[in-house]
């Protein structure tokens, strides 16, 4: 078996109901070192810092290939597994996605149902469901099982009506799970009532966004979390500190 295989294997074995494996979500090749000293197995790398940090505008503001120079700049930084977001798929095809990711040392994904390239829609949930189904194809002809987290943008967008969004958000995931995902995200901010139908219902372990100086781990471990995650929220939080600190100099 490979390092990538193993590094693939380690990552998907950390994601545990009840016991949530908390990823820092990093940027470049310093953020990574931050956080594997502090003692995290493993990172996931958001497009929003990243973008942010080779000055693109999140929403596919960047190519994969400057998404793609970047991850190797951590992977070769860093031992631990890295997934990484690769938001809709910049309009690539799941063959293309796989092979760059794998290449640039990576072993996981986040792929979301809003395709930026086509004025913000949302896939349908079998559109979306496919995607994922091609990701998991290619990367299984690969011969490494990359870990897939589908993600689904319905709360962040607030789509369709309230009172049926949760179970929206459950069959559209569900979908995903059934076509080869083996993480499932439906980012955005729930209810104690909701992220418990969303961990129950779903049929897969689900990943939660949290806030990295407010979050509870024990709240989000209670209501069955596996992943937790911080989006842009880590590098925001750094920003608001470097602010303070240079305020003093002005």
């Amino acid at each position: 078996m490979t390092s990538v295989e193993n590094k693939a294997k380690a990552l998907l074995e950390l994601h545990r109901p009840g016991d949530p494996v908390v990823l820092p979500t990093v940027w470049d090749a310093w953020s990574a070192n931050l956080a594997v000293d502090a003692g995290f197995p493993a990172l996931t790398m958001g497009s929003h810092p990243v973008a942010d940090s080779v000055g693109r505008p999140d929403g596919e503001g960047m190519t994969f290939l400057e998404l793609l120079t970047r991850v190797r700049q951590v992977t070769d930084a860093v031992t631990v597994p890295i997934s990484v977001d690769i938001e809709s798929g910049y309009g690539l095809e799941p063959a293309q996605l796989i092979e760059g990711l794998l290449e640039a040392g990576a072993v996981g994904l986040n792929i979301e149902d809003t395709v930026h390239s086509e004025g913000k829609r949302l896939r349908t949930a079998e559109e979306h469901a496919d995607f994922v189904r091609g990701l998991r194809e290619f990367a299984d002809a690969a011969g490494v099982h990359v870990v897939v987290n589908a993600r689904t943008d319905l709360f962040l967008r607030k789509d369709g009506e309230d009172a049926d969004r949760v179970d929206r958000a459950v069959a559209r995931l569900n979908l995903a799970a059934a076509a080869g995902a083996d993480v499932l995200y439906p980012v955005g901010w729930h209810s104690d009532a909701d992220q418990r139908r969303l961990t129950s219902e779903l049929t897969l372990p689900v990943n939660a966004i949290a806030k990295p100086g407010e979050t509870e781990l024990s709240v989000l471990a209670d209501q069955g979390v596996a992943r937790i995650s911080f989006g842009p929220l880590l590098q925001f939080a750094l920003a608001e500190e470097a602010k303070r600190l240079l305020a003093r100099w002005r």
